[in-house]
């Protein structure tokens, strides 16, 4: 029960942080500014959570760790529900305070949703936007597995590894999908901005083959420290 409770946070905590820069300060900060929320976000909850659930906060990540060994499925699906109740709780809040302005006008926008296609970002099209978050599932995952681990990791700054790890991701990617690599941090916002859920299926698959194909390299000894 404290791994679920700390994930619900940890998640919350990602998408309110995340999201929240870019419906509310997305204008002013711009792309760094909203990657820098996202990485930084990451980088506080590892070191409020890690020692609890070790701060997943990301279904790719669980499925990742289950594919290279690191955890069943069964907890990976208890992790999993509580990501995205976590994910939904963050984007109810923020949907929440952006619809009750000062002048009872709506500044939720988009809610930091993800998406691809012409009116979205940079214009890239389906074909762009899978193979994005695939390859950067991936190398977020190759972060998170090689410095958590037990033989060649470094935990006393995992957390700034991933969190900036993320950051660089979100550098890339937000013009690409508005960046990912994280299903639930796409299911909460789209839940408020409907039009978001018809592309929401690339964001649970292409994450999770990219995650997956992380696990099995990390599985198959190929990127361990055996020494």
């Amino acid at each position: 029960m404290k791994k679920m409770v700390a994930e619900v946070i940890g998640t919350a905590a990602l998408v309110f942080f995340g999201c929240g820069a870019a419906i509310f300060a997305g204008a002013e900060i711009g792309t760094a500014g909203i990657a820098a929320a996202f990485g930084l976000a990451i980088v506080a909850m590892a070191y409020g959570i890690g020692a609890i659930s070790g701060c997943h906060i990301n279904p790719a990540v669980s499925f990742g760790a289950m594919v290279a060994g690191r955890m069943s499925v069964g907890d990976m699906i208890q992790y999993w529900i509580a990501q995205f109740i976590g994910a939904t709780v963050g984007a109810a809040i923020l949907y929440l305070i952006a619809t009750n302005t000062a002048d009872g006008v709506s500044a939720a926008g988009g809610m930091g949703t993800n998406g691809w296609g012409a009116d979205y970002g940079g214009g890239y099209n389906m074909t762009a936007a899978f193979v994005f978050e695939v390859v950067a599932t991936f190398l977020f995952l190759v972060t998170i597995l090689g410095v958590t681990h037990g033989k060649g990791g470094h935990p006393a700054v995992a957390g700034l590894a991933i969190g900036l790890a993320l950051w660089v991701i979100h550098l890339v990617g937000i013009k690409i999908t508005g960046t990912s690599v994280n299903p639930a941090r796409s299911f909460g916002p789209a839940l408020f901005h409907m039009d978001a859920m018809k592309q929401l299926w690339l964001f649970i698959v292409a994450p999770l083959i990219g995650a997956g194909l992380a696990g099995v390299l990390f599985r198959s000894g190929m990127l361990e420290n055996n020494d």
